[in-house]
């Protein structure tokens, strides 16, 4: 599960970092711009199924933080996050996971520097490819988005 939650933001990371390579306001580089852009984050809604929240987090403990922590000391990402909070409704979200690079250009060849740590973390493809249908049991991506943090002036 930890893996497949893995494997989807190291390729929803790399999708984004493609579709995404400007910055969302052009003239954010402008003095005029009411902000000042800052890091950028990478987030996945997640809906778990009823009653498995747990296990999904117990899943996300074993492979999503190793991997990070990996990514984290490696200076491949700043910080990680995941949060946790009841669904607005039955179609809603109940866990976002959040992984904060230093700017679009972390993107740029990111799954050459994923891939390597994802192995030695959670073991080969095959492995991988378990774990990923297992996560299909409790719970479900809604979606992902990749974002500018941004500090208004």
């Amino acid at each position: 599960m930890k893996l497949k939650v893995a494997i989807l933001i190291s390729a929803s990371c790399v999708i984004a970092g493609f579709a995404g390579a400007q910055s969302p306001n052009p003239s954010a580089a402008s003095t005029g711009a009411p902000y000042t852009e800052q890091s950028v984050w990478d987030i996945t809604l997640v809906k778990t199924k009823a009653g498995l929240s747990d296990d999904y987090l117990r899943g996300l403990a074993q492979t999503l933080k190793g991997t990070m922590e990996e990514e984290k000391k490696q200076g491949v990402i700043m910080d990680y996050k995941v949060l946790l909070g009841e669904a607005s409704n039955r179609e809603d979200f109940n866990i976002l996971i959040m992984v904060e690079y230093k700017n679009m250009a972390a993107f740029d060849g990111l799954r050459e520097k994923t891939e390597p740590i994802m192995a030695k973390v959670l073991g080969g493809q095959d492995a991988q490819r378990q774990l990923a249908v297992k996560r299909l049991d409790v719970r479900e991506i809604l979606g992902t988005k990749t974002m500018r943090e941004v500090i208004l002036k």
